[in-house]
């Protein structure tokens, strides 16, 4: 096989200190790196949960969201927790809000929806 894994996902953002709390402080990422990029206007965070890797660019020069959630690219993250309604109860105590919890018409599992501070779609996923 010519893939064996995916070695990261790279999303945008546009407030450096509530994407990195939000991240690390609430979430447990881990950092790998931070550089600042003058000449693209950003700054390159590198944060690790598990084996996965996250790379966040962040800058206030990037357009908003067109639409929720059906714009193009990315639709969502998803995260695979041990308990949803304990992972909600976690992530209330952060002060983020999540949507009713609800089981998946595929795989029967329980499931829901939280986000991040630009708006993205964040799922946990029993």
């Amino acid at each position: 096989m010519l893939f064996d894994t995916i070695h990261h996902i790279a999303i945008n953002a546009s407030n450096y200190d509530a994407t990195k709390d939000f991240y690390v402080n609430k979430l447990g990422f881990q950092v790998i790196r931070e550089n600042a990029r003058p000449e693209k206007n950003d700054i390159k965070l590198d944060l690790r949960l598990g084996t996965q890797e996250l790379e966040i660019f962040i800058s206030d020069k990037f357009p908003t969201r067109p639409s929720f959630p059906e714009a193009r690219g990315l639709r969502h993250l998803a995260f695979k927790v041990a308990s949803v309604p304990d992972t909600v109860a976690y992530l209330a105590t952060q002060g983020i809000q999540s949507e009713p919890i609800r089981t998946d018409d595929y795989t029967g599992e329980k499931m829901t929806f939280f986000f991040d501070p630009d708006g993205l779609p964040l799922e946990i996923h029993e």
